[in-house]
């Protein structure tokens, strides 16, 4: 119903940045949510950043002032800015939103995209 395909991880220098961007497609009504989150070899998903239909932002207190979620709602597109990175950001990070489609408009799902890696170097 809904397919996230995320784009712009890489490998980094500490202090360097990385622009994630993440492609929502499908028989979309609505998206609600999007946002992203991480995860590290051994560690389990965390969030990271998460944005709300009106533009609301959340972020996990270790990214704040360093990552900016943002959203263009006519591509369907989200964003995660990532500056001054460190090697504790290093992980795979997962697009996500919670949506109603064409199909079913009564009820939201959550959608998953397949990761993208990113990888900070000392």
């Amino acid at each position: 119903q809904v397919h996230l395909v995320e784009s712009g991880g890489g490998l980094v220098q500490a202090g360097g940045s990385l622009r994630l961007s993440c492609v929502a497609s499908g028989s979309i009504f609505s998206i609600n949510r999007m946002g992203w989150y991480r995860q590290a070899p051994g560690k389990q998903r965390e969030v990271v950043a998460v944005i709300t239909s009106g533009g609301t932002t959340n972020y996990t207190d270790s990214v704040k002032g360093r990552f900016t979620i943002s959203r263009d709602n006519a591509k369907n597109t989200v964003y995660l800015q990532m500056n001054s990175l460190k090697p504790e950001d290093t992980a795979v990070y997962f697009c996500y939103c919670n949506a109603l489609t064409r199909i079913i408009r009564y009820a939201t799902n959550d959608y998953w995209g397949q990761g993208t890696q990113v990888t900070v170097s000392p």
